[in-house]
């Protein structure tokens, strides 16, 4: 079973937010606050929130601005998963992922199954990695960020959980373009 092995130093990571909404403010964002409050108290670093609109345009440039900042090692959007014609976040990480993280989503959905039953299906949450940033995706629902990130993110984002994790991982996510040079 994973668990946490406190002997390790804990190693803080540096997050961007970004809610994507058309109709949401940072005044009024109850998920992307959710998600930096989660992030905080576990003790990692907000490197950005933003709030973006429902443009796959708009999304992929902002993924691409994150990714390109040397200090962000993860991006956390939360909105625009859905399957209604503005959720096109998932199109729009396809578009700026090197990798996907499969499991991700996978994973996110069967947590999401047992609380809120077969509605999961509507749940499109993705993660993938883009130039050594890990890119994650959840639903726009401050529940949904509180389950992504109590039952996923924040363990493979702590580089004590065990067996293993995604931040020792970090220093090898640039291998192909070593390898390339």
């Amino acid at each position: 079973m994973a668990r946490i092995d406190e002997s390790l130093p804990f190693l803080p990571v540096n997050i961007a937010v970004l809610t994507i909404s058309d109709s949401r403010t940072l005044a009024d964002d109850k998920s992307g606050q959710r998600l930096q409050e989660m992030l905080i108290a576990d003790g990692h670093s907000l490197a950005a929130r933003e709030i973006v609109t429902d443009d796959g345009d708009k999304i992929i440039a902002a993924l691409r601005k994150h990714v390109a900042d040397p200090t962000v090692d993860v991006v956390i959007t939360t909105g625009g998963t859905g399957v209604t014609g503005r959720d096109v976040t998932p199109e729009a990480f396809k578009q700026v992922m090197e990798k996907e993280i499969e499991g991700f989503g996978e994973l996110f959905r069967w947590i999401s199954y047992q609380k809120v039953g077969t509605s999961t299906i509507q749940s499109r949450a993705i993660g993938g990695v883009a130039d050594g940033t890990y890119l994650f995706a959840l639903p726009g629902s401050p529940s949904a960020c509180k389950d992504g990130w109590e039952e996923i993110l924040k363990y493979q984002l702590d580089s004590r959980h065990r067996p293993c994790n995604l931040v020792e991982l970090m220093p090898r996510l640039k291998e192909h373009l070593k390898a390339a040079s």
